[in-house]
């Protein structure tokens, strides 16, 4: 058996990938309540019981320590009550520290005292000392500066060090080697959706070095957003044209992937899960409706200016232009229809938001991100369910995301709801692809 510990688990698409690769999770952590809830859920669905031969600690990584993780490893009572002998050592550990510091979709600050979520990683895995090692995170991880770093083992980093070069000098001085860090898409490895994470994988002294996954897809293979989520528009009528018959990978979602304790994906016989949709009103359907296959909100802003687009049959949409540009129906079917409306008057419009976009059902998704209203679908005037973001990440049918649906404001930077959990995911495939390397040097 091979035994693995999942650090800033989130909802666990690394764990799903652990778990279809091969491994038995002993340990997991995160700081949220409400991944928790979701965490744990799917874990009971697959016979990971805690307490028993599972353990999930809610806590912060600065207030954990490697004696908690095997103090909890060693009380489990799979072993306590000698159904099987407990481990020495850990076979692998994975965590993707937080992200929102390093990520180049918002402000980088290099004060944010996530950033340094990393360093306790590295102290938990000199507490820990598992054979093998996994960190995933966004691209900007591998650029993000830092000014007086100091790391875990005394060393004073000039400023100006980017991220890789502590972690490597770092792991080196606990006794860890490390492959050059890459930078993976997980559309390679059979996952719906153009993803890139940056990966570093360590060894410790003694142990064989693992190798990368070699992509499984060509740019050409790539599935589609009518691949993954074809079988899940709304209208009966659209859904029957477009997806008449389901896709290897719609079936394999409704099947699962993950296996439970004993060996067996748990399909998906019942209504699925996850599945409301937001309330939208009519002037945002109509203004959805503006948006061409695969075109961004910048993009239709240029449409317009040089263009011009006809709303003549957008009812709600002309009464809000109306009433906020103060001018008569004709009057504002006509300025869009001619080209010469201003940025001003196409904000009312379109909204100041140029980020939001129309996906292309012949492409991969764009990157799943943690608000539901940045994309629309390609076939019905509305935004993503739940469900359907989860598909474009790899997770089965079966998991159920719990806790709430969405937040905004200020509680964005503590809650976690469904969408934030699926957002913030690895994709089980990938993590899946990046282990199973690791599961052959064992």
């Amino acid at each position: 058996m091979a035994y693995a510990i999942d650090l800033f688990c989130g909802a666990g698409g690394c764990s799903e990938g652990l778990i279809q690769a091969g491994f038995d999770i002993l340990f997991s952590s995160d700081i949220s309540d409400m991944v928790e809830l979701t965490y744990r859920h799917r874990h009971e669905q697959l016979g990971l019981i805690q307490g028993y031969n599972t353990w999930f600690e809610r806590e912060d990584i600065r207030n954990l320590t490697g004696a908690c993780i095997w103090n909890r490893i060693n009380q489990l009572e799979c072993f306590k009550n000698g159904e099987r002998v407990a481990p020495v050592v850990i076979d692998l550990m994975i965590g993707g520290p937080s992200c929102q510091g390093f990520s180049r979709a918002g402000r980088r600050d290099k004060s944010d005292p996530r950033n340094m979520l990393f360093g306790e990683y590295v102290r938990v895995i000199n507490e820990v000392k598992p054979r093998y090692i996994v960190l995933e995170n966004v691209e900007g991880f591998m650029d993000m500066q830092f000014l007086g770093y100091v790391g875990i083992t005394g060393i004073e980093y000039p400023d100006g060090s980017v991220t890789p070069e502590i972690l490597r000098r770092e792991l080196e001085e606990i006794g860890y080697h490390t492959l050059e860090p890459r930078i993976l898409n997980a559309a390679d490895y059979g996952v719906p959706q153009r993803r890139n994470r940056a990966i570093f994988i360590g060894y410790k002294d003694g142990e064989k070095s693992p190798n990368y996954p070699e992509p499984i897809l060509s740019n050409s293979e790539y599935l589609t957003i009518k691949d993954a989520i074809g079988d899940l528009i709304n209208d009966v009528d659209i859904k029957n044209k477009i997806n008449n018959r389901r896709s290897r990978y719609q079936i394999e979602s409704k099947n699962g992937r993950t296996p439970d304790v004993n060996g067996n994906p748990i399909s998906v016989s019942r209504q699925l899960t996850c599945t409301e949709m937001s309330n939208m009103t009519q002037v945002v359907k109509e203004r959805f409706s503006l948006f061409r296959q695969g075109e961004t909100g910048t993009n239709l802003r240029k449409r317009v200016l040089t263009e011009g687009i006809d709303i003549s049959g957008k009812t709600a949409l002309k009464e809000l232009c109306c009433e906020k540009l103060k001018l008569s129906e004709k009057q504002v079917v006509n300025l869009f229809l001619s080209a010469k409306a201003t940025n001003e008057q196409i904000d009312v419009l379109l909204t100041k938001k140029n980020i939001r976009q129309r996906w292309n059902p012949n492409q991969p998704a764009a990157t799943i991100v943690s608000i539901p209203d940045d994309y629309i679908s390609p076939w019905e005037d509305r935004t993503f369910s739940v469900r359907e973001m989860a598909r474009c990440q790899s997770f089965d049918d079966s998991f159920e995301f719990l806790g709430k649906r969405t937040t905004g404001g200020i509680l964005r930077r503590t809650e976690v709801p469904q969408y934030t959990q699926v957002g913030n995911a690895v994709p089980p495939l990938l993590a899946r692809a990046i282990v199973e390397e690791i599961m052959k040097v064992l």
